[in-house]
């Protein structure tokens, strides 16, 4: 980023309207990268405005890996990848060991620690391969972005936690926890390009070969990571809401608890007992907070229905548990039960 596009950004002086400009840049720099996946990177823009954490879901080999550190190129910052495996413990996130050149025992920082306060995106690969104890720990720096360690609190004010799920093996996995999962802003299904032009650029251009090469060509901190918070809040206050539209949420809130009382009806299902537990607060809240983001990058001022919409699946829909005689069918039925909300559900 230039000098002037820098200071341009950053003070309270600086326009949410420049801030718009540079993010709508930043998303079309990560498309030079990624194609087919437009949806999953406005919604990862989002993400990023809103300040919250992302799990993406997908098979193996659509571009998961490949659109984070996309993103984790055109952010700026700096950027830590850890991957998942049944061996990894908790201290392995903090610190390592090792026996040093004169035979003796030696600590460093480990990949939480070595980057300090720039520390912008932390990529968990395979998330569900590590055990319940690692999760605990991700748990507390996505919920505090700080971790403990040599006896004092180690902070990371611009963390933002991306993950990948791995749903193709299910030996030697461990399934995240409702509370894990509630910490994430968005849960993200990656799939293959729809479009066969963009299978067949896949398949052909041999500038997608050489992963490595393609991210080194994008442009770096297109954005002020440091800035981000800041401007975030900002966009939080800007982006208006009526009581109507807030009542709208409260009730596509309410019937993820009690779909039937909403008129909701699912073929072959007994919706009194088709739900455990719909969504929380915390998931009210993001819902809104990641709908303020997607009216601002429309240069809207006012929420509108169709913000609720734009984020409604990848805010609340894990959030939504099911019955274990239901869970099963959980893609199929929590997809139905979302479009279900939008026809549903009166809006203002």
């Amino acid at each position: 980023m230039s000098s002037a596009t820098r200071q341009r950004l950053s003070g309270s002086d600086s326009s949410l309207d420049a801030w718009r400009e540079h993010a709508l840049a930043f998303e079309t720099e990560i498309k030079r990268a990624v194609i087919g996946q437009e949806r999953a990177i406005r919604l990862l823009l989002i993400t990023l405005f809103a300040r919250g954490h992302a799990l993406l879901e997908g098979d193996v080999g659509v571009g998961k890996t490949t659109l984070l550190r996309a993103l984790a190129r055109v952010l700026g910052g700096d950027y830590e990848r850890i991957e998942g495996t049944v061996d990894l413990m908790p201290n392995d996130l903090v610190y390592h060991t090792y026996i040093d050149q004169q035979g003796r025992p030696a600590v460093e920082p480990g990949p939480l620690l070595k980057h300090g306060e720039r520390l912008a995106t932390f990529f968990f690969n395979e998330v569900n391969r590590a055990r319940p104890q690692v999760h605990s720990l991700l748990l507390r720096v996505m919920a505090e972005r700080s971790v403990n360690a040599f006896n004092r609190d180690h902070r990371f004010p611009h963390l933002q936690v991306f993950a990948d799920r791995n749903r193709v093996e299910r030996e030697e996995t461990f399934e995240l926890p409702a509370a894990a999962r509630d910490r994430f802003l968005m849960e993200l299904n990656i799939a293959l390009p729809a479009a066969r032009e963009s299978q067949r650029q896949l398949l052909a251009d041999t500038r997608f070969f050489d992963v490595d090469r393609l991210i080194e060509g994008l442009e770096p901190g297109i954005l002020p990571f440091e800035e981000l918070n800041a401007v975030a809040a900002r966009i939080q206050q800007s982006v208006g809401s009526s009581p109507a539209i807030e009542d709208y949420a409260l009730d596509l809130c309410a019937a993820t608890r009690d779909p039937a009382a909403f008129g909701i009806v699912l073929d072959g299902v007994d919706m009194q007992r088709l739900v455990l537990s719909g969504v929380s607060p915390r998931g009210m809240a993001m819902l809104m907070r990641a709908a303020r983001v997607a009216a601002w990058l429309d240069a809207r001022e006012v929420l509108l229905p169709e913000d609720l919409h734009a984020v409604l699946h990848e805010t609340i829909a894990h959030r939504v548990f099911l019955s274990p005689v239901y869970e099963l069918q959980r893609s199929a039925l929590v997809g139905a039960l979302m479009r279900q909300l939008v026809e549903r559900v009166p809006a203002p």
